[in-house]
Protein backbone atom coordinates (compact mmCIF):
# COMPACT_ATOMS: atom_id res chain seq x y z
CA UNK A 1 0.00 0.00 0.00
CA UNK A 2 1.57 2.80 -1.10
CA UNK A 3 2.19 5.51 1.68
CA UNK A 4 0.84 9.22 1.32
CA UNK A 5 3.13 12.13 0.35
CA UNK A 6 4.08 14.43 2.93
CA UNK A 7 2.52 18.00 3.47
CA UNK A 8 6.20 19.29 2.51
CA UNK A 9 6.85 17.77 -0.14
CA UNK A 10 4.09 18.29 -1.96
CA UNK A 11 3.85 22.24 -0.68
CA UNK A 12 5.23 24.05 -4.13
CA UNK A 13 6.92 27.14 -4.43
CA UNK A 14 4.47 30.10 -4.56
CA UNK A 15 4.81 32.17 -7.99
CA UNK A 16 6.79 35.34 -8.17
CA UNK A 17 6.59 37.72 -11.05
CA UNK A 18 9.91 39.41 -11.08
CA UNK A 19 10.01 42.85 -13.50
CA UNK A 20 13.55 44.34 -14.28
CA UNK A 21 13.33 47.72 -15.21
CA UNK A 22 15.22 49.02 -18.45
CA UNK A 23 17.88 50.80 -19.01
CA UNK A 24 19.44 49.84 -14.93
CA UNK A 25 22.82 49.78 -13.68
CA UNK A 26 26.16 51.04 -15.29
CA UNK A 27 26.00 54.33 -17.64
CA UNK A 28 28.76 55.07 -19.65
CA UNK A 29 30.56 57.01 -17.21
CA UNK A 30 30.81 54.59 -14.35
CA UNK A 31 32.09 52.33 -17.19
CA UNK A 32 34.76 55.12 -18.38
CA UNK A 33 35.98 55.68 -14.75
CA UNK A 34 35.99 51.56 -13.93
CA UNK A 35 37.94 50.71 -17.26
CA UNK A 36 40.15 53.35 -16.75
CA UNK A 37 41.35 51.75 -13.36
CA UNK A 38 41.77 48.47 -15.42
CA UNK A 39 43.66 49.94 -17.68
CA UNK A 40 46.33 51.36 -15.18
CA UNK A 41 46.76 48.46 -13.42
CA UNK A 42 47.39 46.46 -16.44
CA UNK A 43 49.90 49.75 -17.98
CA UNK A 44 51.52 50.92 -15.00
CA UNK A 45 51.37 47.79 -12.33
CA UNK A 46 49.87 47.74 -8.88
CA UNK A 47 49.56 49.88 -6.99
CA UNK A 48 47.31 52.56 -8.29
CA UNK A 49 45.84 55.20 -6.29
CA UNK A 50 42.41 56.80 -6.73
CA UNK A 51 41.30 59.58 -4.68
CA UNK A 52 37.76 59.01 -2.92
CA UNK A 53 35.72 56.21 -4.76
CA UNK A 54 36.24 55.58 -8.20
CA UNK A 55 32.48 55.00 -8.14
CA UNK A 56 30.21 55.16 -5.24
CA UNK A 57 29.89 50.85 -4.50
CA UNK A 58 31.49 48.98 -2.43
CA UNK A 59 31.80 46.10 -4.16
CA UNK A 60 33.16 47.61 -7.05
CA UNK A 61 36.14 49.50 -4.96
CA UNK A 62 36.58 45.68 -3.47
CA UNK A 63 36.72 44.44 -6.67
CA UNK A 64 39.60 47.15 -8.20
CA UNK A 65 41.07 46.96 -4.51
CA UNK A 66 42.24 42.96 -5.18
CA UNK A 67 43.66 44.11 -8.57
CA UNK A 68 45.82 46.15 -6.70
CA UNK A 69 44.06 49.72 -6.51
CA UNK A 70 44.53 51.94 -3.36
CA UNK A 71 41.55 54.26 -2.52
CA UNK A 72 42.42 57.36 -0.51
CA UNK A 73 40.90 60.29 0.93
CA UNK A 74 43.62 63.11 0.58
CA UNK A 75 46.60 62.90 -1.97
CA UNK A 76 49.10 63.46 0.96
CA UNK A 77 48.60 59.52 1.78
CA UNK A 78 50.00 58.80 -2.06
CA UNK A 79 53.56 58.23 -2.13
CA UNK A 80 55.17 60.15 -5.06
CA UNK A 81 55.68 59.70 -8.29
CA UNK A 82 52.67 56.97 -7.92
CA UNK A 83 50.33 56.93 -10.37
CA UNK A 84 47.42 58.91 -9.34
CA UNK A 85 43.70 58.93 -10.41
CA UNK A 86 40.57 61.09 -10.34
CA UNK A 87 37.09 59.63 -9.43
CA UNK A 88 34.27 59.94 -11.71
CA UNK A 89 33.18 62.89 -9.68
CA UNK A 90 35.70 65.24 -10.76
CA UNK A 91 37.93 67.80 -8.29
CA UNK A 92 37.97 71.00 -7.55
CA UNK A 93 41.09 72.87 -8.86
CA UNK A 94 42.74 72.74 -5.83
CA UNK A 95 43.20 68.77 -5.44
CA UNK A 96 44.23 69.50 -9.34
CA UNK A 97 47.04 71.70 -8.07
CA UNK A 98 48.26 69.85 -5.23
CA UNK A 99 48.22 67.05 -7.46
CA UNK A 100 50.81 69.22 -10.13
CA UNK A 101 52.60 70.17 -6.57
CA UNK A 102 53.41 67.06 -5.63
CA UNK A 103 53.98 65.94 -9.55
CA UNK A 104 51.94 62.99 -9.12
CA UNK A 105 51.18 61.69 -12.42
CA UNK A 106 47.60 62.22 -13.16
CA UNK A 107 44.70 60.34 -15.02
CA UNK A 108 41.58 62.10 -14.96
CA UNK A 109 38.15 59.59 -14.80
CA UNK A 110 36.06 62.40 -14.23
CA UNK A 111 33.02 61.50 -16.23
CA UNK A 112 32.73 63.72 -19.32
CA UNK A 113 29.00 64.92 -18.30
CA UNK A 114 30.53 66.29 -15.14
CA UNK A 115 33.26 67.90 -16.93
CA UNK A 116 30.76 69.50 -19.34
CA UNK A 117 29.21 70.91 -16.04
CA UNK A 118 32.17 72.63 -15.30
CA UNK A 119 32.99 74.17 -18.33
CA UNK A 120 29.33 75.58 -18.59
CA UNK A 121 29.94 77.53 -14.91
CA UNK A 122 32.79 78.50 -16.15
CA UNK A 123 31.28 80.10 -19.07
CA UNK A 124 28.65 81.55 -17.18
CA UNK A 125 31.05 82.97 -15.15
CA UNK A 126 33.50 84.30 -17.47
CA UNK A 127 30.08 86.65 -18.68
CA UNK A 128 30.43 88.17 -15.18
CA UNK A 129 27.19 86.09 -13.87
CA UNK A 130 26.96 84.52 -10.00
CA UNK A 131 26.34 80.67 -10.49
CA UNK A 132 23.38 78.86 -8.79
CA UNK A 133 24.10 75.14 -8.50
CA UNK A 134 21.36 72.91 -8.03
CA UNK A 135 22.41 69.89 -6.15
CA UNK A 136 23.59 68.12 -2.46
CA UNK A 137 25.41 69.81 -0.27
CA UNK A 138 28.45 67.51 0.93
CA UNK A 139 28.10 65.28 -2.47
CA UNK A 140 31.64 65.28 -4.48
CA UNK A 141 30.46 66.18 -7.34
CA UNK A 142 29.67 69.03 -5.48
CA UNK A 143 32.76 69.79 -3.77
CA UNK A 144 34.13 69.31 -7.09
CA UNK A 145 32.00 71.60 -8.93
CA UNK A 146 32.09 74.58 -6.85
CA UNK A 147 36.15 74.17 -6.82
CA UNK A 148 35.97 74.27 -10.59
CA UNK A 149 34.03 77.68 -11.01
CA UNK A 150 35.71 81.05 -10.08
CA UNK A 151 33.17 83.81 -8.67
CA UNK A 152 30.13 83.39 -6.18
CA UNK A 153 28.39 79.78 -6.25
CA UNK A 154 25.13 80.03 -4.56
CA UNK A 155 24.23 76.16 -3.71
CA UNK A 156 20.81 75.08 -3.36
CA UNK A 157 18.74 71.64 -3.36
CA UNK A 158 14.92 72.91 -3.03
CA UNK A 159 12.73 75.38 -4.70
CA UNK A 160 11.86 76.84 -1.24
CA UNK A 161 15.30 77.89 -0.76
CA UNK A 162 15.47 80.21 -3.82
CA UNK A 163 13.31 83.08 -1.79
CA UNK A 164 15.84 83.23 0.66
CA UNK A 165 18.96 83.67 -2.39
CA UNK A 166 20.88 87.48 -1.79
CA UNK A 167 22.27 87.94 -5.12
CA UNK A 168 24.44 90.70 -5.85
CA UNK A 169 22.85 91.66 -9.71
CA UNK A 170 19.47 89.41 -10.57
CA UNK A 171 19.79 90.45 -13.88
CA UNK A 172 23.09 88.51 -14.00
CA UNK A 173 22.74 85.37 -12.81
CA UNK A 174 22.71 81.50 -14.33
CA UNK A 175 22.19 78.32 -13.10
CA UNK A 176 23.71 74.62 -13.48
CA UNK A 177 22.77 71.15 -12.12
CA UNK A 178 24.33 68.05 -10.30
CA UNK A 179 24.58 65.44 -12.45
CA UNK A 180 22.66 62.70 -11.36
CA UNK A 181 19.25 65.03 -10.59
CA UNK A 182 16.60 64.80 -13.92
CA UNK A 183 15.16 66.92 -15.38
CA UNK A 184 12.25 65.91 -13.09
CA UNK A 185 14.34 66.30 -10.11
CA UNK A 186 15.49 70.25 -11.21
CA UNK A 187 12.47 71.41 -12.95
CA UNK A 188 10.28 72.95 -10.06
CA UNK A 189 13.98 75.23 -8.67
CA UNK A 190 14.27 75.97 -11.80
CA UNK A 191 11.07 77.29 -12.23
CA UNK A 192 10.81 78.91 -8.72
CA UNK A 193 14.50 80.62 -9.74
CA UNK A 194 12.93 81.73 -13.56
CA UNK A 195 9.62 83.01 -11.46
CA UNK A 196 11.54 85.22 -9.50
CA UNK A 197 15.13 86.15 -11.85
CA UNK A 198 13.27 86.27 -14.77
CA UNK A 199 16.94 86.94 -16.97
CA UNK A 200 18.81 83.47 -15.29
CA UNK A 201 20.14 81.34 -17.82
CA UNK A 202 21.31 77.98 -18.06
CA UNK A 203 21.54 75.04 -20.18
CA UNK A 204 19.24 73.11 -21.97
CA UNK A 205 17.59 70.25 -20.98
CA UNK A 206 18.93 67.97 -23.19
CA UNK A 207 22.32 68.58 -21.44
CA UNK A 208 21.08 66.88 -18.84
CA UNK A 209 22.57 63.41 -17.93
CA UNK A 210 21.23 60.89 -20.00
CA UNK A 211 21.45 58.15 -17.59
CA UNK A 212 19.86 59.36 -14.39
CA UNK A 213 16.99 61.17 -16.91
CA UNK A 214 16.68 57.18 -18.33
CA UNK A 215 16.78 55.59 -15.35
CA UNK A 216 14.58 56.96 -13.24
CA UNK A 217 11.71 57.19 -16.34
CA UNK A 218 12.29 53.22 -15.90
CA UNK A 219 11.91 53.18 -12.90
CA UNK A 220 8.45 55.23 -13.00
CA UNK A 221 6.99 52.85 -14.90
CA UNK A 222 8.47 49.89 -12.78
CA UNK A 223 6.72 51.13 -9.57
CA UNK A 224 3.33 51.35 -11.68
CA UNK A 225 3.72 47.44 -13.10
CA UNK A 226 4.79 45.90 -9.73
CA UNK A 227 3.82 45.28 -5.51
CA UNK A 228 7.23 46.17 -4.16
CA UNK A 229 10.46 47.92 -5.91
CA UNK A 230 14.26 47.06 -4.73
CA UNK A 231 16.83 48.79 -5.75
CA UNK A 232 20.11 47.52 -6.08
CA UNK A 233 22.76 50.53 -4.87
CA UNK A 234 25.31 51.99 -2.13
CA UNK A 235 23.50 53.96 0.55
CA UNK A 236 26.13 56.97 -0.32
CA UNK A 237 24.95 56.63 -4.26
CA UNK A 238 22.55 59.94 -4.92
CA UNK A 239 21.53 58.39 -7.69
CA UNK A 240 20.22 55.04 -6.15
CA UNK A 241 18.34 57.08 -3.21
CA UNK A 242 16.44 58.66 -6.05
CA UNK A 243 15.18 55.71 -7.54
CA UNK A 244 13.86 54.59 -4.18
CA UNK A 245 12.37 58.18 -3.75
CA UNK A 246 10.63 57.87 -6.97
CA UNK A 247 9.22 54.44 -6.43
CA UNK A 248 8.09 55.25 -3.12
CA UNK A 249 6.49 58.59 -4.70
CA UNK A 250 4.28 56.19 -7.23
CA UNK A 251 2.98 54.72 -3.77
CA UNK A 252 4.83 51.64 -4.13
CA UNK A 253 6.64 50.07 -1.08
CA UNK A 254 10.76 50.44 -2.17
CA UNK A 255 14.29 49.36 -0.81
CA UNK A 256 17.32 50.11 -1.41
CA UNK A 257 19.65 47.11 -0.86
CA UNK A 258 23.43 46.50 -1.43
CA UNK A 259 23.34 43.29 -2.88
CA UNK A 260 20.94 39.99 -2.49
CA UNK A 261 22.36 39.40 1.33
CA UNK A 262 20.31 42.45 2.48
CA UNK A 263 17.31 41.05 1.01
CA UNK A 264 14.02 40.65 3.97
CA UNK A 265 12.06 38.03 2.95
CA UNK A 266 9.41 39.66 5.07
CA UNK A 267 8.67 42.44 2.23
CA UNK A 268 7.86 39.74 0.24
CA UNK A 269 4.61 38.49 2.02
CA UNK A 270 1.44 38.71 0.68
CA UNK A 271 2.94 40.09 -2.99
CA UNK A 272 2.73 38.91 -6.23
CA UNK A 273 5.29 41.32 -8.40
CA UNK A 274 8.67 42.86 -7.24
CA UNK A 275 10.28 45.40 -9.72
CA UNK A 276 14.32 45.50 -9.80
CA UNK A 277 16.26 48.04 -10.34
CA UNK A 278 20.07 49.24 -10.03
CA UNK A 279 22.11 52.60 -9.70
CA UNK A 280 24.21 53.90 -12.15
CA UNK A 281 27.15 52.73 -10.09
CA UNK A 282 25.92 49.00 -9.23
CA UNK A 283 26.85 46.00 -11.86
CA UNK A 284 24.70 43.57 -13.34
CA UNK A 285 25.82 40.82 -11.97
CA UNK A 286 24.50 42.05 -8.20
CA UNK A 287 20.94 41.83 -10.08
CA UNK A 288 21.48 38.62 -11.25
CA UNK A 289 22.35 37.60 -7.86
CA UNK A 290 19.00 38.95 -6.21
CA UNK A 291 17.00 37.15 -9.04
CA UNK A 292 18.87 33.89 -7.80
CA UNK A 293 18.03 34.92 -4.14
CA UNK A 294 14.39 35.28 -5.07
CA UNK A 295 14.34 32.18 -6.95
CA UNK A 296 15.26 30.65 -3.85
CA UNK A 297 11.94 31.69 -2.78
CA UNK A 298 10.13 31.45 -4.93
CA UNK A 299 9.07 30.04 -8.65
CA UNK A 300 10.02 33.05 -10.68
CA UNK A 301 9.04 34.65 -14.13
CA UNK A 302 11.27 37.13 -15.05
CA UNK A 303 10.28 39.93 -17.46
CA UNK A 304 12.02 43.12 -18.59
CA UNK A 305 10.15 46.40 -19.07
CA UNK A 306 10.28 48.21 -22.61
CA UNK A 307 12.71 50.71 -22.36
CA UNK A 308 15.44 52.58 -23.68
CA UNK A 309 19.04 50.59 -24.96
CA UNK A 310 22.10 53.02 -24.03
CA UNK A 311 24.87 52.91 -26.77
CA UNK A 312 26.72 55.65 -25.37
CA UNK A 313 30.65 55.06 -24.95
CA UNK A 314 33.13 58.08 -23.70
CA UNK A 315 36.67 58.29 -25.32
CA UNK A 316 39.70 57.33 -22.78
CA UNK A 317 42.28 59.35 -21.77
CA UNK A 318 45.03 59.66 -24.28
CA UNK A 319 47.64 58.25 -22.11
CA UNK A 320 45.11 54.69 -21.47
CA UNK A 321 43.74 55.16 -25.65
CA UNK A 322 46.04 52.95 -27.27
CA UNK A 323 45.34 49.81 -24.98
CA UNK A 324 42.03 46.97 -25.56
CA UNK A 325 39.84 46.95 -23.37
Amino acid sequence: MNQPASTEGLRAKRRLRVVLAQPRGFCAGVERAIEIVERALEKYGPPIYVRHEIVHNRHVVERLRAKGARFVDELDEIPPGSVTIFSAHGVSRQVEHAAEQRTLPVIDATCPLVSKVHSEGQRYAGQGREIILIGHAGHPEIEGTMGRIDGKVHLISKAEEVSDLKVSDPDKLAFITQTTLSVDDTRAVIDALKARFPKIVGPDTKDICYATQNRQRAVHNLAMDVDVVLVVGAANSSNSNRLREIAVEQGVRAYLIADADALDPVWLDGIGSVGITAGASAPEDLVQDLIDRLGEIAEVELQTLPGITENVRFRMPAELAEMSA
